[in-house]
């Protein structure tokens, strides 16, 4: 056995391998051996007279919106990249404390970590710098679409068609892939998020009434849908009046959000299509035979997978357990990164460490 192969072995009995899918909406954590151990929201709250944080993923959700003067609760991602450098490594190296609680190690862990398709050298540098400012020893970019179809058990490897969609918070990636790398992608910035700032502008438009972004994604949650159903569903909203500054109530009803988000899932649509559309002549009989694959949290949107077949005559199949696609994928790679080892040198040579 060689140095080099001896120091790597000793290197995975002496450390985690942790594999992250650092989203706008959710941070995901997946551990070598112990599965998925972490599932919180991106959200950290500052105190801005000390500078101080004072509660990360679901304790700092609860603040949104709710917070006096002096505390501010942000997501430091935004569209699925780093736009608060110092706050994203304050939330990693919490999130991998906590790992290291869980199964405490003499090394240093080494991360893939899930980023969109898309984004440039200097967004991906950003997130691969705070992951080693917070802790890593070594830092494996892979972008998004791959680690989900990896996660859901495409044949990624195989000279075969595969075409997965995911709707992320921020993000929606559409991708192409055939032997292990992507053929064809878009990313664009319409997602969980926009179809939430769609619902609030709608509401504010149609009835006048002022809501935030956890009432609006609660909204989406419980009776949004992008199909009729068989019957009408209704839920009580409460927000501010515009007119008078005070409290109101109405009733907003599943085909207050099918219009709200139209456009937004218009737009998707229409990107799909433009990579259908330039997606080579071989693998799109693939994609026709095998159909398209949907992940992220976007992909439980009611009556989506329907919308998606009928508007492009292809199968559209719902990935099992669509949220967790990515760090499964991430997970899977560590627990075999001898197969997948070309496949990362590749993001390597594409998002090289900065110097």
């Amino acid at each position: 056995m060689s140095f080099r192969s001896y120091r790597e072995r000793l290197y995975r009995l002496l450390s985690n391998d942790i594999g992250i899918d650092l989203g706008t909406a959710n941070t995901l954590l997946t551990v070598r051996g112990f599965g998925v151990v972490i599932n919180e929201p991106s959200v950290v709250a500052l105190n801005e007279k000390t500078g101080q944080v004072v509660a990360i993923g679901s304790e700092a959700k609860q603040m949104l919106g709710r917070t006096p003067a002096h505390i501010t609760a942000v997501r430091p991602l935004i569209d699925g990249v780093v736009s608060n450098f110092e706050v994203t490594e304050e939330m990693l190296s919490y999130f991998l404390n906590r790992v290291q609680k869980l199964s405490p190690k003499l090394i240093r862990p080494r991360l893939v970590v899930g980023v969109p398709s898309g984004i440039t050298n200097v967004e991906t540098r950003a997130v691969r710098d705070a992951a080693i400012n917070a802790g890593a020893r070594e830092v494996y970019i892979m972008e998004e679409p791959m680690a989900a179809a990896i996660g859901v058990g495409l044949p990624v490897r195989d000279p075969i068609g595969t075409m997965i969609i995911d709707i992320g918070g921020g993000t929606t990636d559409i991708a192409v892939i055939s032997l292990g790398g992507i053929v064809r992608s878009k990313n664009l910035h319409i997602a969980g998020d926009r179809f939430n700032e769609d619902i609030i502008a709608y509401i504010r438009n149609e009835f006048k009434i002022l809501i935030g972004d956890r009432t609006a994604e609660n909204i989406k949650i419980v009776i949004g849908s992008v199909v009729p159903g068989e019957a009408p569903v209704e839920a009580e909203v409460r927000g501010r009046d515009l007119v008078t500054g005070l409290p109101r109530e109405v009733i907003i009803t599943d085909s207050d959000i099918r219009e709200a988000i139209s456009s937004s899932l218009a737009t998707l649509i229409e990107s799909v299509k433009e990579v259908l559309e330039s997606t080579p002549p071989e693998v799109l009989s693939d994609v026709m035979a095998r159909g398209i694959v949907l992940v992220g949290g976007g992909a439980v949107i009611s009556g989506l997978a329907d919308l998606l077949n009928e508007e492009l005559s292809l199968p559209i199949h719902v990935a099992h357990d669509p949220m967790t696609a990515v760090v499964r994928g991430t997970g899977i790679v560590l627990e075999d990164m001898d197969t997948y080892q070309e496949m990362l040198l590749a993001q390597e040579e594409a998002f090289p460490p900065t110097e």
